[in-house]
């Protein structure tokens, strides 16, 4: 997972595929790929595709989309046999479309054959009822960056509690010392933090305004009320705002994951890579899992060599050249064990993060409970609503218009 405002659109192929180009050729020999990861890692992906290709005897043709876009349109054209035929999915849409039908079953192909090697949990978001349909790519854990000279000169160390962030903000110069982007999925460390979660997927219970959940949210509003923190009041520019504000030494510490790590770096905050620090999001487990997925187009005409594409792309050797290079978490434990992934200084920092991790609800209905908690974390925020009432309404929304056949607590 990552922001909508970190990823552009590449080669406007968003405008050809509205238009009804782009996607699959219809040659058995050609795998179209469809590449979310952004314009940052693109090219390493394109690379290590073409090599794929190349030793594997096919031809494969990267294609990069926005992917904010992407969901929506791989939708309308796989629901009209059109669309890649391996696309670099978000874990959380795989449950959806394997439920819509667009997404091949891998279950009886060598892709679900020896899977003993990936982490536990970015396995998981490749299931559905059972069924495997996607291959990991790259995990994500969001994590608490802190520029290490400002809290070498303040005297103070990254807070472990929320509430020690509150007692070493003043010596920070008060709201500098954290921004929230008040981003959906940057609320969920919040929601987590008292035992809160969106919802009990065992019992079939929407859980989002339970008092855990109200106090997890609460937490974020107080400090913004006590002057420990800032936010942005324009929602969809949020987390632009935020790097904006980290990367000009205007604030202290931020929220983020790995995939930033690349452009915060280019900023001369932290031209010396040394001064950016990561450590964990306060609280135990309470970083959501993010990440990745390789899937396959149900009616791809090339899935036998979209098959082998994946197999060589989410191999220990190329996601080991991922990680050196780019400085994303594998999926495969073996890829943290190569010398040269050891050596990079983000894969080594999140590393112990990624054990410590709070699971998402791996339904088909995950992006959609996504959705309306933005409305509801920035009205919370901004003080538009009280935290209870706000959890409340999105409670009734998640019940009409999201899991109707769930319970309301």
């Amino acid at each position: 997972m990552r922001s909508r405002a970190t990823v552009g659109v590449a080669l406007g192929l968003i405008g050809a595929i509205a238009a009804g180009c782009g996607g699959s050729s219809g040659n058995p020999d050609e795998v179209v790929f469809w590449d979310t990861s952004g314009s940052s890692e693109s090219g390493v992906f394109r690379e290590i595709a073409a090599d794929c290709a190349r030793t594997g005897g096919y031809q494969v043709r990267v294609e990069a989309v926005s992917f904010d876009q992407t969901l929506n349109n791989y939708k309308t054209a796989a629901q009209g046999g059109q669309g890649p035929d391996v696309l670099r999915a978000d874990v959380g849409w795989v449950a959806q479309l394997a439920k819509a039908g667009l997404i091949k079953d891998l279950s009886d192909t060598p892709l679900a054959a020896d899977t003993a090697d990936f982490l536990p949990t970015p396995l998981e978001s490749t299931k559905h009822e059972g069924k495997t349909y996607a291959v990991p790519q790259v995990t994500d854990v969001l994590a608490l960056f802190y520029n290490k000279a400002q809290l070498a000169q303040a005297g103070v160390q990254p807070p472990k509690a929320w509430d020690e962030l509150e007692a070493i903000a003043p010596k920070l110069g008060g709201d500098r010392a954290l921004f929230i982007n008040n981003d959906e999925y940057y609320a969920l460390p919040f929601l987590y933090s008292h035992g809160g979660d969106l919802v009990d997927t065992r019992t079939r219970t929407i859980t989002v305004n339970s008092p855990d959940a109200v106090r997890g949210l609460q937490t974020a509003k107080d400090l913004l009320d006590a002057g420990a923190a800032r936010t942005a009041l324009d929602q969809p520019n949020s987390y632009t705002t935020m790097k904006a504000a980290f990367t000009s030494g205007d604030v202290a510490m931020v929220v983020d994951g790995p995939w930033a790590v690349a452009e915060y770096t280019q900023s001369e905050q932290f031209a010396d890579p040394g001064n950016l620090g990561i450590a964990p999001v306060p609280g135990s487990g309470t970083s959501p899992v993010g990440g990745h997925d390789y899937v396959i187009r149900q009616g791809s005409d090339a899935t036998e060599n979209s098959v082998k594409f994946i197999q060589c792309m989410s191999s220990t050797e190329n996601q080991a050249k991922i990680a050196a290079r780019l400085g994303l978490l594998p999926t495969r434990q073996s890829a943290y064990d190569d010398p040269a992934v050891k050596q990079n200084p983000v894969v080594s920092a999140f590393r112990p993060l990624v054990a410590d991790t709070h699971d998402r609800p791996w339904i088909p209905e995950n992006a959609e409970l996504l959705e309306p908690l933005q409305t509801a974390y920035g009205d919370i925020l901004s003080g538009r609503k009280e935290t209870g009432a706000a959890l409340d309404e999105l409670a009734g929304t998640y019940k009409t218009s999201v899991l109707p056949d769930y319970t309301q607590r």
